[in-house]
């Protein structure tokens, strides 16, 4: 399919339902499944859905899974205190209720065997134990599992109903109430600090970082960039804020490696310091599309027709949380189908008198279409204002125009 026909089709006048990204600058992105019906229609047969495998979903967790692993359960209970704060909620509440309930029910049977033991040493010689002889004060002979576990709930919880207590009779039942309490402060430390270290995790940190749904692709200072937007919905600042995109692919080496997964640093630029980025604003991402990029020889043909992922590009945001000293870090990626040709992100902040800088995140994610963006590879458009020849060709000026249904050609 030739250049012609693709821009054709993405400047198609007054159907805009069957426009690809469309061209009027107010219009807003169409999403995944409209460009996908849209391309279905136009390109026929030639155009195979499929749902693309990610490698981080949109909400920032990885598609990984680990499978085969030798002695796994040995190594997370190696590190208990991490595996507890990997678990759910719910894993967490039951675990914590069984730890306790179990610790009550040994000591409660560790006390019952003492005061058994007691019990039929006195059969033995014919003799009773009195109220003031028996190694635990009050303990009912009709009962004597209920008692005992109830005795060991009491001691452990510090409850002190006054009405069970242990007595000097039996050195066995001290030395059983002191490891018990020593086992307690060890268990609440444990329990406490379990339920601190998850309560004050940033993992929910993450979700009030915004980022767009679409990248887009435009010119910025003479240079087609890979652009990105990203935003801080708390008041609350980060502080040391960084960012980093990574462009991930499969390829295969010369010598028919298969290499699945690779990453690539994409170098960023934001007219500022990248590592103390100051987000209180939103912020767009640039990334310049030069000979050191992987995005050097990509065609606006492929994120058209393109419904796979034939590489992702992951951002990750990473920052100090200002109100507990935590590092958090927020994961988004965009596939080919994700990655918009041609278009900007609308301008969301305004100026009050009264209340000073505003941000309307309701067009956060709104895009609009530029016509002045050329519909080939950055490779291309760089080896045609370089060539001295000046000798232009389809596929190296056509441009996206909202005035004319042909290609347009760039002056260099």
């Amino acid at each position: 399919m030739s250049n012609f026909r693709l821009t054709e089709f993405l400047n198609v006048k007054n159907n805009k339902e069957n426009d690809i990204g469309g061209l009027d600058i107010n219009h807003k992105p169409a999403s995944n499944v409209g460009n996908e019906k849209n391309a279905k229609a136009f390109f026929g047969d030639l155009f195979i859905q499929e749902k693309p495998i990610r490698f981080v979903q949109k909400s920032g967790h990885c598609n990984v899974t680990h499978i085969n692993m030798e002695d796994k359960t040995k190594l997370f209970l190696a590190d208990i205190f991490t595996t507890a704060i990997d678990l759910q909620w719910r894993w967490n509440f039951f675990m914590f209720s069984a730890a306790y309930i179990f610790g009550w029910t040994c000591f409660g049977l560790i006390y019952w065997a003492i005061s058994d033991n007691q019990v039929q040493e006195a059969l033995q010689n014919n003799t009773t134990v009195s109220d003031d002889n028996r190694c635990i004060f009050s303990y009912e002979e009709d009962l004597p599992f209920t008692s005992a576990f109830l005795f060991s709930l009491e001691s452990q919880t510090t409850i002190g109903y006054g009405y069970r207590g242990i007595t000097e009779n039996c050195p066995s039942a001290i030395i059983t109430v002191v490891i018990q309490s020593v086992f307690g402060c060890i268990l609440d430390a444990f329990m406490i600090g379990l339920i601190f270290a998850k309560l004050s995790r940033p993992k929910r940190r993450a979700d009030t970082l915004l980022f767009s749904e679409n990248a887009v692709i435009n010119m910025k200072n003479g240079k087609l960039c890979l652009m990105i937007r990203i935003a801080n919905l708390r008041k609350s600042h980060l502080i040391e804020t960084s960012v980093r995109m990574l462009y991930v692919h499969s390829r295969k080496t010369e010598e028919g490696e298969y290499i699945p997964l690779e990453q690539i640093e994409l170098n960023n630029d934001t007219g500022d310091d990248i590592n103390s980025m100051f987000l209180v604003t939103p912020q767009t991402i640039y990334h310049p599309i030069d000979e050191e990029s992987p995005l050097w020889n990509l065609h606006p043909n492929e994120l058209a027709i393109t419904t796979s992922n034939k590489f992702e590009i992951v951002i990750i945001l990473e920052g100090t949380v200002e109100a507990t000293g935590m590092i958090v870090q927020a994961r988004a990626s965009y596939v080919p189908s994700e990655v918009l040709w041609g278009h900007r992100f609308h301008n969301i902040l305004t100026f009050s008198p009264k209340r000073g800088y505003k941000v309307n995140f309701r067009r956060f994610h709104d895009t609009y279409a530029t016509s002045d963006i050329p519909i080939c590879s950055a490779k291309s458009l760089s080896s045609e204002f370089d060539d001295s020849d000046g000798d232009d060709t389809d596929e190296d000026y056509l441009m996206l125009s909202p005035n004319d249904d042909s290609p347009q050609e760039l002056s260099p």
